[in-house]
Formats: structure tokens, sequence, C-alpha cells
């Protein structure tokens, strides 16, 4: 899927979870229930750092453009030496396969809860900056083309600083879930996972597949792309996420949202 659609898809996630959460006794703090969606926005956006042609390759200018191709080196790498017989020999890029993978989710997710508890509030700072830029990117995606990178910027500044101050007020969430002394902000890494798991999922119903279990083999493959019968795929970008998935992803979001406040 393209970056709206993946952005969407990321937010409505995390709403769910809101919603599932109440239900189960863990209602989250409003605070909690706006950044894990805008967190898991964003992080809907960052497997596509194995693409220097993606949304995430333009998000921090020559910096994420660097990233990118850093990856997709270490992407290829990666399947060269780790592909079984029936997996393709020849392979043009690192795309769809390290950073699409359920492992590679779990690790990004554990790294930014360790950071965020063991890396003091300019850490949590750094997290939200980062995943409120890729929203914007995500979301906003006509009108962050049309501004300046600098402008972006600005917002995901602007929107993390208050935000953070916002969840760092009594009960308003940084201690949310992980209830023990020290273990605020740990939640952080939670909509991360999700965002990229409900990424891989996404491109898992288009026509590729998405290696999303890997390194566990299936058959006489290692890179297995997962999907739904092929007769059900679609090309990213056509009228099938455009018209139906993105609307779709919109009103699973409001109703998340709303269920998770316990208005219904």
């Amino acid at each position: 899927m393209m970056g709206p659609a993946h952005s969407l898809s990321g937010a409505a996630a995390w709403l769910g979870v809101g919603a599932a959460a109440s239900a189960l006794g863990y209602g989250m703090p409003w605070p909690v229930l706006v950044v894990g969606a805008l967190i898991s926005s964003g992080a809907a956006l960052a497997p596509d750092l194995d693409h220097q042609a993606a949304t995430i390759s333009r998000a921090f200018g020559p910096l994420s453009r660097g990233l990118c191709a850093i990856v997709d080196v270490l992407s290829h790498f990666a399947y060269r030496h780790t592909r079984l017989k029936g997996d393709p020999s020849s392979r043009s890029g690192g795309h769809r396969t390290l950073t699409h993978t359920w492992l590679w989710a779990a690790l990004i997710g554990a790294g930014a809860s360790a950071l965020a508890v063991y890396g003091s509030h300019w850490a949590v700072l750094a997290i939200l900056f980062v995943h409120m830029v890729l929203a914007v990117e995500g979301l906003l995606w006509r009108a962050a083309r049309v501004s300046s990178d600098v402008l972006v910027w600005l917002l995901g500044a602007f929107s993390a600083w208050t935000l953070g101050g916002i969840l760092d007020e009594p009960g308003n969430g940084a201690g949310w879930l992980f209830t023990q002394p020290g273990q605020e902000y740990m939640w952080l890494g939670l909509p991360i996972v999700l965002g990229a798991l409900v990424h891989d999922l996404g491109d898992a119903i288009t026509i590729s597949g998405c290696p999303i279990l890997w390194p566990i083999p299936i058959g006489r493959k290692r890179w297995y792309a997962v999907g739904t019968p092929k007769p059900m795929r679609f090309r990213a970008g056509s009228w099938v996420e455009l018209k139906i998935l993105m609307p779709l992803f919109m009103i699973l979001g409001g109703i998340g949202g709303i269920a998770a406040l316990g208005v219904i």
C-alpha cells in the first residue's frame, strides 16, 4: 500500500486497541489514545526504510535518505545470506525483506521502550518527534508534499513538545499499563510494533505479498511472501486502496476511538 493508507491503517489499529483495552479494564487516558494513534500512524511508514523512493526517505532530508540507503544494503545482505533454495536467487535490492518482518517490528518496539525508560525525558521527546513528523507526512501527505521539510519538522517538534508535556501531567498516561516505578513510558513501544505489523499486513494483501514470518522457514523458503489468495490482491495505489480501504480505515478508526473513550 501507499503511505497515506499505511498511516491511516496504523492510526485505526491503535484506536481499535484502545477500544479493546477499555473493554478489558485497561482504559487509556485520552492523551495515550491520541499519542498512540499518531505514533502508530508514523510507525506504519517505517518498514519502508528499505526503499529510497518511500515517504520516509524524504522525511528527515539527507539524514533519512542516507539511512534508507544503508538499510537497503543491509536488508539485501540479510536476504542473500539467509535465503533458502526456494527463495529467488536474484534480487535487485532489499525492499520488502528485513524491515517487513515480525522480528524487525518486535526489535524496534523493544528498543523504543528501552530508550523511553532509560533515556529520560529527552529520549521520549525524540521518539515523539520522529513519529509526529512521520504521521504528518503520512496523514497530511498532500499538504506535506507542497510544504517545506522545515515546516513539517517544526510541526512535528511542536506536537512532540506539547503532547509530551500533556502526558507528563498526573493521570494523563505516562505510566499507563506499566505501573511500577521506573516503567513510565514503557508503553511507547507498543504502537511502534503495531504500526510496523499493520504495514506488513497491508503489504501482504497487495500483489507482491510480504515476508512477515521471516526467519521462520515455510517449505523451501525463508522469505515466503505471506498474502491473501492471489485473485484477492491488488496493486498499491489502486482504486481498491483509495476508494475502499482508506474510507474503511477512517470509519473503523472513528468507531474504535469512540469506543475507547467510553462513548459507546
